[in-house]
């Protein structure tokens, strides 16, 4: 799933050089000139990502819309600062912001933090649907073979052989697919049903293990 962005400026040369960096970060890009049809097309449609040149006129009347409702309140709001100073009146600071003419590097930072942003407020709800096995730990002796369903930031569903009859913690591990990772974490039961479903919440996992399944989670959620 490609994320969206809308650029409003009419700097072709900055232009040229966003599009080229965010479509490198998997983020496509809708470029308008005008802050009126701009906001003509939010009122119609959903973005990711805002990014405004604050040299255009009617940009800061422009900003305070998208800070007072226009876009929904996770949406980052990215800033770019020309050499004309203008009268912004009551602006909060943006989510990112960065001085023309461009510096790549700095765009492809901020950007990039962007990106990570909007990520971030995606995976908080996203499931990834999986079929594969995982083990499942009950106490010191108990195991119980599973399939495992679904894979969050927050935790995993499972449907095991037989109804897990536990409600306490748990251990989990199971190979992520398409790589050679194998992950492994404390957990507890937050729900089972009788046909031996269950869900089972992350308590603790080691950093890089959860480095890993942040990255794997971008990634099939950039390319479903």
């Amino acid at each position: 799933m490609t994320l969206s962005s809308m650029l409003v400026s009419r700097d072709l040369q900055e232009i040229s050089v966003l599009e080229c960096i965010l479509g490198g970060l998997h983020i496509g890009v809708d470029v308008e000139t005008h802050p009126d049809r701009a906001r003509a097309k939010l009122s119609r449609s959903k973005i990711d990502a805002m990014i405004v040149d604050s040299d255009l006129d009617g940009a800061a009347d422009f900003l305070r819309e998208l800070q007072n409702g226009l876009v929904n309140n996770s949406v980052p709001v990215v800033v770019l600062h020309g050499s004309r100073r203008r009268n912004a009146g009551k602006i909060q600071p943006p989510s990112f912001e960065f001085q023309k003419p461009i510096s790549v590097e700095q765009a492809v930072h901020t950007l990039s933090a962007a990106r990570n942003m909007i990520l971030d407020g995606r995976l908080r709800y996203h499931r990834q649907p999986l079929d594969v096995p995982v083990a499942v730990s009950c106490g010191s002796r108990q195991r119980v073979p599973a399939n495992l369903l679904n894979l969050s930031q927050g935790g995993v569903g499972i449907r095991a052989h037989k109804a897990l009859t536990t409600t306490g913690p748990v251990k989990v591990s199971f190979a992520l697919p398409g790589t050679k990772l194998s992950l492994k974490f404390q957990g507890e039961v937050a729900w089972t049903d009788k046909q031996g479903n269950a869900g089972i919440r992350f308590l603790q996992m080691d950093c890089g293990m959860k480095r890993d399944l942040q990255l794997w989670l971008e990634q099939r959620y950039l390319t479903d």
